[in-house]
This record gives C-alpha cells, structure tokens and sequence, in this order.
C-alpha cells in the first residue's frame, strides 16, 4: 500500500530490508528534512540572520511485541546499516508490552491528497528580503504612537521540509511542507510606567501571511491598551477570553483527551465518553487535513490516514484523539493522531484543533457583560490534567457595563476546566486559523479572579 507514488529515495526500503537481516520482526522508518532561515531586527539594526539545515533518520524495529526507537544524522550507506542493526539488537533487550505493534494493514492511509501544505514561494526569498520584511513590521509598530519608545524586535522566519515514512506493514509515502511567520514586540512608556505585547502571524502560503504593517500595528495597539494597567480586587465575575488565551483553553482540554493521559489515567475526562462535559455552545473539532492547516498532514506518523474528527458536539464528548498503541490500550481504534519526533515513539497529539465559530460578534459578547474581565495574556502553568483544576495568572481589560475600561494586571483567575466549558455562554464568531490549535472570543459565566 502506498500513500505517495513519488517517494524519491531508496533509503526508507534499504532501512526496511536492513532491519529484516538484523532479526527484526517489523520496522518503521521516517526521513526528516528540513530547512529553515530568519532574520530578526531590533530598533531597525540586524540582531541575527539564522539558516540551518537537517536531514535526520529515525528508525523503530520490533522484536515481537518489543521495541526500539533511535535516530542519526549520518546517513552513509554503512553506518546507516550499523545504525539499524544496533536499533534490532535493542529492541531484543526490551520487555514485551501486548500492545506494541504497527497499525493493521487496513488501517494504513491509502492515498495522500493534495492538501496545499506547501508554497515554493520561499525558494525566491533572499536573506535582504526577510531583514527588509522584519524592518517594515518593527517600523509599522513603532510609527503607531509617539508612547512606543522601544522595541523587544520583529523577525520574519520561513521554513520547508519533506517527511517521508515507510513500514513493514506495507506503508509508503512522503508529502513536502512550508511555514512563514512574522511578529513583533513594541514597548510603550507612560508616567513612568512600561509595558510590551506582541502579535503574529503564520501561514503555510507567503500570500496569506498579514503583512509587514498589519502585524505591526496590530502588536502597537495590543501593547498601547496596557498602558496604566492596575490591579482590581478580588472576586467572582465574567470572564471574556480572547481567541489568543481561549485556544489555550483548547491545548489543555488536548492534553485530557490524548491517548498516553487516559491510558495513564490522568485525565479529568477519563471515561466520559458521551457524557457533557461542555455547554451546547460548545464544538470543538481536531482536522488532519483542513486544507492549508499548520498542522495538516495526509497521514500521520504510523501511516495512518488524517481524518477530521469531532471531539466535543454542541456540549457531549464524542471522540478521543488516539494513535494505534493508545487506541489498543483503551480497547478502540486509532483516530489517525499519532505524531512523533525523528527519534521517539509515536504519540497521539491534536492536529488543528479548533472552536467551532459561534454567531456573536466579539463586540457583541463585551457588550453584553455587566462586570468582568476581557483576558488578553495568561501566565504561569498552574493547571491540573488529572483534577481539571485551573489557576493561571492574567492580564486584560476590565470590562464595566458593556464597555472595555482600563488596563488589569498581576490578577489570576481560577476555576475547574470541566466547569468552565460547562459555563460558556458564548461563542464569538471571529475564528481565524493563525496557528495549529484556534478559538474565536469565549465568555465565561463566572470565574474566581485574585487581585488586591
């Protein structure tokens, strides 16, 4: 079976065969290449211009239902041939665990569709051109507001690569990947005061990306709302957050349906399959192969096809996200979400994740807020995958009678994941894919907020 007629080396079959002779039962390989260039500027001089380049081998054989993992970046014919044989002889020396395996030939992808992962646009790019496209961020930002003294940067960054994987099920194929991004960080003083923000954008395709101007002025008004910041006291009110901090919401609730946090059995969603565990606002998709995706990928790291998969429907938690060892472990089937570094073993992890976009404006969910907090970054990492509990401090606007009054600092708010995708009341509906995990603007019934 084979996911891609124009896998161009012969390398992933030599690794197949070599593991084969060193007494390995099953094997898998991926070839990772990558290149990747940037240049960064602050206060308009040059600060770094990076290229790197990496071509990286990783092999897994197995010995029964044993197992080994490892990489290298030396890739000639002999010591490929040494590597693999050291990975068999490895895998010989592990316990069994049952449900070590590869995917079931039927389950293995049997095609890999054209899913506008890469744009060649960055083979024109010259290292003049990224200094010039991070120049024009920075100066877009600090032209805003005589307020912005100073800057942490602005940087332009590109990169492109090609994953090819083969396995002794039969799998072969390859899909080739690009990325561009851009951000800034202007610093604002006021009355002695100072405060920084950022803002970014990332694309698979140049064309889509903001430009220079746009991200820069955006990063300048993110960081002129902060100004005169101050605490507010402590209390129970709404809580607004931004797409930026609600797709936070998003990774946490990832980590509690991934497959390693339920077979370990730490997850605060262990067993509640079907069960509400949001607000009927709530839907939440994972999507290998949205079109264009940061994350997208015709098969994932074991062959298996992508797919888009409904997490969460209108409140009820419909699915897991799984790769085969998870899925055997919990007596399902693999969703498609195994992903995995050059060297380890794969793992489920979300694809695109996202919230469905719901049919309020951003204005129109500030608006309807009588007292609360409009949360525009979070700190710390004070969230429990097991138990759900949440403490994270923030920063935003503090919102009075529908309106975005001043700037609030040096505030943490506090709740139970479960409870607060069961109380949002609101889906904003301006939902746009800037990275691999996207929320629109999400309201909050009610949170604990510590202040002074």
């Amino acid at each position: 079976m084979s996911a891609a007629a124009t896998l161009d080396t012969p390398l992933l079959d030599e690794v197949l065969a070599a593991a084969k002779r060193a007494g390995a039962t099953d094997a898998d390989a991926v070839l990772a290449e990558w290149t990747s260039a940037s240049a960064a500027v602050r206060l308009g001089e040059v600060e770094t211009v990076k290229l790197s380049r990496e071509r990286r081998l990783g092999v897994r054989c197995f010995a029964g239902r044993a197992s080994a993992v490892a990489s290298t970046a030396d890739l000639d014919e002999g010591s490929v041939d040494r590597f693999v044989r050291d990975v068999a002889d490895m895998a010989a020396l592990v316990a069994p665990d049952p449900d070590a395996a590869l995917p079931s030939p039927g389950e293995l992808s049997p095609d890999a569709p054209d899913l506008g992962l890469a744009d060649r646009a960055s083979d024109s790019i010259t290292p003049e051109e990224r200094i010039e496209r991070a120049r024009r961020c920075e100066a877009a930002a600090l032209s805003v507001d005589p307020r912005l003294t100073n800057s942490e940067g602005a940087e332009f960054g590109q990169s492109s690569g090609r994953i090819s994987y083969a396995s002794s099920a039969g799998f072969r194929g390859a899909y080739e990947t690009t990325s561009y991004s851009l951000s800034a960080s202007p610093v604002a003083s006021e009355n002695g005061g100072m405060q920084r923000d950022s803002w970014w954008d990332s694309s698979r395709a140049l064309a889509r990306l903001e430009t220079p101007e746009t991200v820069g002025r955006i990063a300048a008004e993110r960081t002129l709302r902060r100004l005169g910041a101050r605490k507010v006291p402590t209390q129970e009110v709404t809580i607004v957050f931004d797409p930026i901090t609600a797709a936070s919401l998003l990774r946490h609730l990832a980590g509690a349906v991934s497959g390693g946090a339920l077979y370990r059995r730490s997850s605060f969603l262990l067993d509640r399959l079907g069960e509400e565990i949001a607000s009927r606002a709530v839907t939440i998709i994972d999507d290998g192969r949205l079109a264009g995706g940061l994350a997208s990928r015709p098969f994932d790291a074991e062959g298996v096809a992508t797919r888009r998969t409904p997490v969460v429907v209108e409140g009820r938690l419909e699915s897991y996200l799984l790769d085969t060892y998870a899925a055997r472990r919990l007596g399902l089937a693999t969703t498609g979400n195994a992903a995995r570094s050059v060297g380890d073993v794969p793992a489920a992890a979300p694809t695109n994740l996202y919230l469905v976009a719901g049919p309020d404006s951003p204005e129109d969910i500030v608006a309807s807020v009588d007292r609360g907090l409009y949360v525009t970054s979070l700190s710390g990492f004070g969230v429990n995958g097991v138990t759900g509990d949440y403490s994270r401090g923030a920063a935003g606007i503090w919102i009075e009678k529908g309106e975005l009054t001043h700037a609030v600092e040096e505030v943490t708010i506090a709740g139970n994941l479960l409870r607060m995708f069961r109380d949002i009341e609101q889906v904003g509906s301006d939902l746009v894919f800037r990275a691999s995990t996207s929320a629109p603007t999400v309201r909050i019934r009610r949170m604990t907020l510590a202040g002074s």
